[in-house]
């Protein structure tokens, strides 16, 4: 005689099967991962709209921090592209994977040490090793010997500068200029001071690539192609363009 229990059938139905046991556990799994927003959201004022808001403003800060920052135009330097009360947002991870700042970008930096206490937003003329001259015998800047034709950007009236003068630009900085060249107070006129009018690329916060307030004014800020004819500039960077005096 078989002495072993034979289960009854409510016992065979009673036990669960394979996949409701899974199906219970993801469950429970489930509901567990998600504790943690409704005893958040039950503490907070609003609840889950006011938890959603925070992290809005924790994502825009992450992104105000490390990809894109918006930046306001304060003055009249680089009209008549950019205006006063512009706001401008200025990519930040432009130059932070190896690429450097070109001839003709716009470059936001801060100033401190060079130009004062704040934020500026120049072109970029020259970069490391240019030599950069004002002026040709027609009046234009050149740039490793080539003239430039900055009548696409430049503000109408202003010559491309009334300050003669003759650099090359270190490794590692760059020569700046605004756009409104009668109003803009740029590398030009700190040729004396400490750098020399050069900004360090390692104080250049990120490039200009939008302008997106007002919305009549928006528009994408391209590189002129005035510079794309500018040569690479000569071992040592020495010497003088013809033309040039200053």
């Amino acid at each position: 005689m078989d002495t072993e229990a034979q289960p009854k059938e409510r016992d065979r139905s009673s036990r669960p099967s394979d996949s409701e046991e899974t199906s219970d556990t993801g469950g429970r799994e489930g509901r567990s991962r998600f504790v943690w927003v409704a005893r958040i959201t039950d503490r907070l004022p609003g609840g889950r709209i006011s938890l959603t808001l925070l992290i809005c403003l924790l994502f825009l800060l992450l992104l105000n921090a490390f990809v894109a920052k918006p930046f306001q135009i304060p003055s009249g330097s680089m009209e008549p592209g950019l205006r006063i009360g512009d706001r401008v947002l200025v990519n930040r991870l432009a130059y932070r994977f190896g690429a450097e700042p070109r001839r003709g970008d716009i470059v936001v930096f801060d100033g401190t040490g060079y130009f004062g206490h704040a934020d500026y937003i120049k072109r970029v003329v020259g970069v490391g090793g240019d030599h950069v001259v004002c002026c040709d015998k027609e009046g234009r800047i050149q740039v490793n010997g080539r003239s430039v034709d900055e009548s696409a950007f430049l503000n109408a009236g202003d010559s491309p500068s009334t300050v003669p003068f003759d650099v090359v630009v270190p490794d590692g900085t760059l020569f700046v200029l605004g756009d409104h060249r009668s109003a803009s107070s740029d590398s030009r006129d700190h040729l004396g001071s400490p750098g020399g009018g050069m900004i360090p690329v390692d104080d250049v916060i990120g490039r200009a690539d939008w302008i997106v307030w007002p919305t009549a004014h928006w528009a994408r800020l391209e590189r002129p192609g005035a510079y794309a004819r500018v040569p690479a500039p000569e071992a040592g960077g020495s010497g003088r363009a013809d033309g040039a005096h200053g």
